[in-house]
């Protein structure tokens, strides 16, 4: 393959909302540009983009997939990205390391959800972005609509370059307000002609124009000087202008295409090719100590990390970009993470599935390699010595979780082991073992991700899995004091046990409220691994009890105290005294205590009115306003508080605390409530008592449980 200078190359992210038309215009970009001789369809299953099998079952996008065109001596590389926000890691790693966003919008429906979150990204990174209007050979295609949709959703940088003249089914001409010219395509697309702009067009056209220039002076001193000079700017310095614009986020240019038809894409790639910022003109890459890293073929090699993917019967492929120097194939790189040598035994460009071997790639180029021993997504390659760490990609947390089985129990340690290969390829779906439940959580973004997950097990790895719902870690406590005792008698010839103790258990709390009802000889307090602590007095005096069985008595208390007597939860917060008891000659010992000082703390536990409490969630959740009182419902439905309310760039935020019981729940509803526009943060905040009702209920079932395993 063709080497190319870094300043002959540019990266784009096509990104947008599901179905409208991201992989039909990738695959018209490489049909334009002869990199294919026929275009697939993503209906026929046979694009370049959509190559994975559980893309081709669902019909859309699942993966981010690495694809080059040429055009005009330009190579464009472009990352096609799903439209659906499950799969938003994938979109956030590829806008992380274009150089261009090209927010593709459907001529039907305007800016629909998928633009509004991807937004988000493109905005926090603030990459240049080229809206283009999809579809407008649609009978139902809005190009106004569309346009005013998208000043109202993302600023009046939004920026006419182009507009169509006969949308609809009969589409096949736009006029082009940077050249002033008519653009008519013949019925099959592909090359149009470039004719004068009609009469009852001129008007229309020299009103979008002047829009245009003094868009493209704003940016500049000198360019506006000229403006006001001349009254006009030509295509030269209207490109200047423009590419100041966009890489300020001050213009975002929109063109015209029925990427279906084959109508606009070379008009498109040549703007990508003449104005689009290079990755060398972008601003310096931030390393992790707060240094910048200029994109310079005569820098150090440095290669960023982007995407890891683990193909059948190939092995990992790691995608990366060159942000500085160059790279060789068979060159020897350290991971700036990990310290570890790696190879770079092969070089490709990607197109789909399809490797392109190359020798060498410059700075500001995309690639990929084979069979990295220890590198992943976010990890830097550099020269030995170098110490360049790259700011890695931050991906959001997880919104929903489920437990997970294999159903066939002999697959045990091969999910383990195919669940942290998944979670290698994607860091937004992440792998939990929850000691306390016993449960392995899969944590990812919706439902629709999680059962992509499944999908991918039961097809790709042959495993038959179950999701089940996650259990809850409650804990256990009590509200007052109680006494009891418990006499452990046991003779079955020959040496026999016998252990009695007398406890008080009371709240943690009330420790502090009077004068104690026994003398304390000694105390231990042990905090607990779960949270809160135990209190452990010795009060016993006149050596009823052994000094030696003591610590017996406190492990019988710990052992229940691991195993509640409500609902098996963990028990916190509690003062345990042992202030009297008895003891054998022959029969005592230690076992005989630890039984006793169980039993009697289940006896007292039960006694001291027990509570049952529950985790509790600091809940955010950034929304329109439209639906805000939908979400504010939906809260309050699901036993929530609501402790504020705010407004974040033109989004309403509302604050709540929710019990994680409720968590789960709510998160799948606020997004069908919202259509996905809801962003949901959590974090832990507390333990708080269930509510009388929920606490009887959960202690039935858990007792019905526990007479069945018995």
């Amino acid at each position: 393959m063709k080497s190319y200078d870094e300043k002959h190359i540019k990266n784009i992210a096509l990104v947008g909302g599901a179905k409208s038309g991201k992989t039909t215009l990738a695959e018209t970009m490489l049909f334009e540009a002869g990199i294919i001789n026929r275009r697939g369809t993503v209906e026929e299953k046979n694009t370049v983009s959509d190559y994975h099998e559980i893309e081709h079952d669902r019909g859309n996008s699942v993966y981010a997939t690495a694809l080059h065109t040429e055009w005009r001596d330009y190579k464009i590389n472009i990352l096609d990205t799903p439209g659906l926000d499950d799969f938003i890691g994938e979109v956030i790693a590829s806008v992380r390391v274009c150089d261009t966003a090209v927010m593709v919008l459907n001529a039907q429906h305007g800016v629909e959800v998928g633009a509004e979150l991807v937004w988000s990204y493109v905005d926090e990174y603030k990459k240049p972005t080229i809206f283009v209007v999809n579809q407008l050979d649609h009978e139902y295609a809005n190009f106004n609509a569309a346009v005013e949709q998208a000043r109202a959703s993302f600023g009046n940088q939004v920026t006419i370059m182009q507009y169509p003249i006969n949308q609809g089914t009969g589409f096949n001409a736009f006029i082009d307000l940077l050249k002033m010219k008519m653009y008519r395509f013949p019925d099959t697309g592909g090359k149009p002609e470039k004719l004068d702009i009609p009469e009852e067009e001129m008007a229309r056209a020299q009103e979008l124009h002047t829009v245009l220039v003094e868009k493209a002076a704003e940016n500049d001193e000198q360019l506006m000087d000229l403006y006001f000079q001349k009254g006009n700017l030509d295509e030269d310095e209207m490109r200047a202008g423009i590419k100041k614009g966009m890489m300020s986020h001050d213009i975002f240019p929109v063109f015209c295409l029925s990427a279906k038809k084959n109508m606009g894409s070379g008009r498109l790639m040549g703007f990508i090719d003449n104005v689009a910022p290079s990755a060398i003109e972008m601003p310096a890459e931030k390393t992790i100590e707060g240094n910048e890293l200029f994109c310079k073929v005569d820098g150090p090699p440095v290669l960023f990390v982007f995407k890891t993917l683990v193909e059948p019967h190939l092995g990992k492929l790691t995608f990366f970009k060159v942000l500085s120097g160059e790279v060789v194939a068979g060159a020897d790189l350290v991971n700036a993470e990990t310290g570890v040598a790696e190879r770079i035994g092969q070089l490709f460009i990607m197109d789909g599935k399809n490797r392109n071997p190359i020798d060498r790639l410059k700075a500001g180029d995309i690639g990929s390699t084979l069979k990295l021993k220890s590198t992943l997504t976010n990890h830097t390659l550099t020269a030995k010595g170098a110490g360049i760490k790259i700011q890695p990609i931050e991906f959001p947390v997880p919104r929903i979780r489920f437990a997970i089985i294999a159903k066939n129990k002999a697959d045990d340690e091969k999910l383990s082991e195919v669940l942290q290969e998944i979670h290698m390829e994607d860091p937004t779906l992440q792998v939990d073992y929850d000691r306390e439940m016993k449960q392995v959580l899969l944590l990812g973004q919706g439902e629709l991700h999680l059962a992509v997950t499944k999908w991918r097990l039961e097809h790709v790895y042959k495993m038959e899995v179950e999701f089940l719902k996650p259990r809850i870690p409650y804990r256990e406590t009590i509200l007052r004091a109680a006494n009891a005792s418990y006499r452990h008698k046991k003779q079955s010839g020959g040496a026999g046990q016998f252990g009695e103790v007398y406890i008080k258990i009371e709240p943690i709390q009330s420790q502090t409220n009077g004068k104690p009802e026994h003398q304390v000889r000694d105390v231990e307090e042990v905090a607990l691994p779960w949270g809160g602590k135990l209190v452990f007095n010795n009060c016993i005096t006149g050596g009823v009890i052994d000094s030696r069985f003591i610590p017996s008595i406190l492990k019988g208390v710990m052992d229940k105290m691991n195993e509640g007597p409500l609902t098996g939860s963990y028990v916190r917060d509690i003062v345990v005294s042992v202030y009297d008891g008895k003891m054998h000659p022959v029969d005592s010992n230690d076992i005989s205590f630890k039984i006793a000082g169980m039993m009697a703390f289940k006896e007292a536990f039960h006694q001291a009115e027990p509570q049952l409490l529950e985790p509790i969630y600091d809940v955010e959740i950034e929304m329109p306003e439209a639906v805000m009182g939908e979400v504010m419902s939906e809260l309050q439905s699901r036993r929530s508080i609501i402790t504020g309310m705010d407004n974040r760039g033109g989004y309403q935020v509302i604050k709540a605390r929710t019990p994680l019981a409720e968590l789960d729940k709510s998160s799948v509803n606020l997004r069908s409530i919202t259509q996905g526009r809801a962003r949901i943060k959590s974090s832990f905040l507390e333990y708080l008592p269930v509510p009388p009702e929920l606490q009887r209920k959960l202690t039935e079932e858990y007792n019905q449980l526990a007479h069945q395993d018995h």
